[in-house]
């Protein structure tokens, strides 16, 4: 295997681990970046930049990130919060009128980015042309009725989430997500990853392998579900209804899809660009910090744990952010980020200074927790002991 890049010196388990990814699990495309108290120590990149062709993956290849996206998005209610313009703790409704439809009135923007909204599923499901417009997610969320008391219980917003952080920031600033982003993070930092991809940059990102639900189970609807996998059988379920509030799914190899910005799903990065953004919450960059201390402790510390409705398995969540958990291992108890479904994996972790970010073309089943991510994050735990 031909590995591109370097590793600083005693980070190179991790290199030997991204290695066996391409020998031993199948890897097609890939690329991992990490930075240590903002420095990079690692940056390596091989495979194809198509999950099923033959042209490299270079150092500037970009792949889409799926729900990686969120913890990326996250970003922009909580500097909005830093900066006194959002309040966490105000009802949603406060900001957008429109929202308080089906007795959701007093539901928070806090119960939002710990998916406590009750919100994961829509009754009618969007298009995917629907999906791309911006105002039609919004709209279909405010219009429905909440599966659970909102504040009450917790289960994983798979795309709903998207739409009603987007819909917040435009109330907020004027502006969609993603445009905050591009003039408020990832371009002061200089980071590669975009939501809404520009079409001065399309050439850089990879074709991307196809990946549907979880394997069907052949599991009874009647009985209790025991796994992620079970669930998204029955066509009933929160699980199976949540990944299909868009159906059926966009190809998310269409340049128009690429080009629309869905804040739980879309996001485009390179490896390096997913850590540099993390990189810049938990220290600095070229001088750049994001995150103040009280805000870093809103993006680590424990807001939502348990048996997720969604996923079924114990998730745990911070505001925006997955932390470090069964579902979701990364490098410890401060550790918050976001998986990807799939495959790809964005986090940080301030106790070791530790910011990783890993994109891949092949795509697999996996919700939260992908074997390649994991030997990475195992390998960085281990150099770290």
């Amino acid at each position: 295997m031909d590995v591109n890049g370097k590793v600083a010196e005693g980070f190179e388990p991790v290199r030997a681990a991204f290695v066996r990814n391409f020998e031993t699990l199948g890897e097609r495309g890939a690329a991992i970046a990490v930075y240590r108290d903002g420095r990079k120590v690692v940056d390596l990149w091989a495979g194809t930049k198509d999950v099923d062709g033959t042209e490299p993956w270079e150092h500037g290849t970009a792949q889409v990130v799926r729900s990686a996206t969120k913890g990326v998005a996250a970003a922009v209610p909580l500097l909005l919060h830093q900066r006194g313009v959002l309040d966490l703790d105000a009802p949603v409704a406060a900001y957008w009128p429109e929202f308080k439809a089906h007795g959701k009135e007093r539901l928070l923007v806090r119960h939002v980015l710990n998916h406590r909204a009750g919100l994961p599923v829509l009754d009618r499901p969007l298009t995917p042309a629907q999906a791309l417009d911006p105002r039609r997610g919004p709209e279909a969320v405010a219009a429905q009725a909440p599966a659970w008391e909102p504040g009450t219980d917790h289960g994983y917003h798979a795309l709903t989430y998207g739409w009603i952080l987007d819909e917040l920031v435009r109330r907020v600033t004027g502006r969609w997500a993603g445009e905050w982003l591009a003039t408020e993070v990832t371009g002061p930092l200089g980071a590669d990853l975009w939501l809404g991809l520009p079409e001065a940059e399309a050439a850089r990102v990879g074709r991307a392998g196809r990946v549907d639900g979880p394997e069907p189970a052949g599991g009874l609807r009647s009985r209790p579900k025991r796994s992620v996998t079970e669930a998204y059988d029955d066509p009933d379920s929160l699980t199976r209804r949540a990944f299909a509030a868009i159906t059926p799914f966009p190809d998310q190899n269409d340049p128009a899809y690429r080009a629309a910005a869905l804040p739980a799903t879309n996001g485009i990065a390179t490896a390096d660009g997913l850590a540099r953004v993390y990189a810049g919450l938990i220290g600095k960059i070229d001088g750049i910090r994001l995150f103040d201390p009280r805000t870093l402790e809103l993006a680590r510390t424990e807001e939502s744990s348990g048996p997720d409705r969604v996923l079924i398995v114990n998730t745990r969540f911070a505001l925006g952010y997955m932390l470090h958990g069964t579902a979701s291992p990364l490098l410890g108890p401060t550790s918050f980020g976001h998986p990807g479904r799939g495959g790809a994996l964005g986090f940080a972790d301030p106790d070791s200074g530790i910011a990783f970010g890993y994109v891949t073309n092949g795509f697999r089943k996996t919700v939260t927790a992908d074997p390649r991510a994991q030997a990475l994050v195992r390998a960085v735990r281990g150099v770290l002991a």
